[in-house]
Parts: C-alpha cells; structure tokens; sequence
C-alpha cells in the first residue's frame, strides 16, 4: 500500500538518518521511554518523518504508559493506511504512512474513548511542527 512517494533503499538513506532508516524504512522499533516526543506536551502537529505529510495532532496525544508517543486518531481520514502483521511471533496491526508507505509503529485496540484506539507510534518516525 505504498503511496505517491516513492524512493530507492539508497534514496531514502541519503535523507533519513540511520535511526529514521531503520524504523521507518526497515520496521524496527525504538526503544520505550526514550523518544523525543514521548512526553512532549506542546500544541501542534506530528508529521511523518520521511515525506512530511501531516499525521497526528497534539490533541489527540494523550499519556499511554506504554513508552511511545500515542494518539487515538489520525489528524484525519487516510493519512494513514493499517496493514497486518504478524511478525515476532504476535498478531498485530502495522500503522504506515499513506504517502512514502514509512513505518509508524502499531494500533491497539484498548485506547481511551472515543476511538477506543491507541496509535502507539515511534518519535523517530515523527516531526513536530508546533503551534504558533
């Protein structure tokens, strides 16, 4: 489910850093609590790190306990596109970006109301553009 962006390995490692490269192109995974914008708490809007489309707001962020930044909603309809994934010996759902196709982090179902979704998503994945 790729989108408009597309780029080689080569292409995106002359852009990302190795962080970035990993997580975002290979599906790799930072560790908890250590995120820049884990517990970050201004106004704004979190964008994919490898294209820039917009993703989440700051007001959809709320305080998960789990270690990574986490939304009960994308900042709208099909910025971001959910794919299985069974890797690691567990069932889960991949969050991606609609746009490059980056990887994200994963969606559980045991977020607060009203989704009842907990987009748990890695910092390194993400930009911040804050609210003026």
């Amino acid at each position: 489910m790729e989108g408009s962006i597309k780029k080689t390995d080569e292409q995106w490692k002359d852009t990302l850093t190795k962080d970035q490269f990993i997580v975002l192109r290979q599906k790799g995974t930072e560790a908890p609590f250590t995120g820049k914008y884990y517990a970050n708490k201004e106004k704004g809007t979190y964008l994919c790190a490898a294209c820039g489309q917009k993703l989440f707001s700051s007001d959809t962020k709320y305080d998960s306990g789990s270690g990574w930044p986490s939304f009960f909603k994308p900042v709208s309809e099909g910025k971001v596109a959910l794919k299985e994934d069974n890797s690691n010996f567990m069932k889960r759902t991949e969050v991606v970006c609609s746009r490059c196709g980056s990887h994200l982090g994963h969606v559980f179902d045991d977020g607060p109301a009203p989704t009842g979704e907990r987009f748990c998503i890695n910092s390194v994945s993400l930009d911040f553009k804050k609210e003026d």
